[in-house]
């Protein structure tokens, strides 16, 4: 644990210290904090980013893609000269040249479950960027089972949505009360396209929640946020405990 921050993380972290939510000991708390972020893609990217330039002190990433041409026009932690590279090693890289005061760790292939419950057990936020269905119902289960604060975000075409699933408060719902097991219809980015700075937004919205969550400020958890960039329209519906979940509520 870091006792205290030294004069050039004060100087580096001032902005965020300036505000009354944050202050010293909250800018501390960051620093003395550990988020895992499962994929580097899109959302991982820019919640990455952001993440490391708050100053969280430990950050796991987790993703076991290589980076492509397609993936930079809108993954923005990699850069043309990694194409090639595992993503984790990209993205380490590339934030470790923004921010020398954290620590970065990476896992470079699939997971089985057991894995990821340690893993999480371990941390203190965790970040859902990833794009299929049955890795979102996996974390939600393992977020569950370990109490540990789930930020979920996900774009397609001109649309995102975000949540946030604090499973320290016993009256949160999960990721299966809003869908159902089967998930529905699975739309990819590589099938149905997207507008860059769409996952740019709700990536960066995945990083406001992590860091409220650190600072136990309050989230969107109990709420669904939806955003249209095409007429620039943000709804936020209520996103209530189902009592009929086959997950949260048995």
């Amino acid at each position: 644990m870091k006792p205290e921050l030294n004069d050039e993380e004060l100087s580096r972290y001032s902005r965020q210290i300036l505000l009354s939510e944050i202050d010293y000991e909250g800018q501390l708390k960051l620093a003395n904090s550990h988020a895992v972020v499962f994929g580097l893609g899109g959302l991982g990217s820019p919640a990455s980013l952001y993440l490391a330039a708050a100053g969280i002190g430990k950050l796991t990433l987790i993703d076991f893609d290589e980076v492509d041409d397609s993936n930079l026009q809108r993954q923005i932690v990699h850069r043309e000269a990694n194409i090639g590279e595992l993503k984790v090693e990209s993205a380490k890289s590339n934030l470790a040249k923004l921010n020398r005061f954290i620590e970065i760790e990476t896992v470079g292939k699939t997971l089985e479950e057991q894995e990821i419950e340690a893993l999480v057990s371990s941390a203190d936020v965790v970040l859902d960027c990833t794009d299929n269905f049955a890795t979102r119902f996996m974390l939600n289960r393992v977020c569950f089972k370990t109490q540990k604060p789930l930020v979920s975000g996900a774009a397609i075409r001109w649309e995102g949505q975000l949540s946030t699933y604090d499973f320290r408060q016993e009256s949160s719902p999960c990721y299966q009360c809003l869908y159902p097991n089967e998930g529905g219809e699975e739309l990819t980015c590589s099938r149905n396209g997207v507008l860059s700075p769409v996952v740019g937004m709700v990536g960066s919205m995945q990083a406001v929640e992590a860091i409220k969550a650190l600072l136990n400020l309050p989230t969107l958890t109990g709420k669904l946020m939806i955003i249209d960039a095409y007429s620039m329209m943000i709804r936020t519906l209520n996103l209530k405990k189902d009592p009929e979940c086959t997950h949260c509520s048995q």
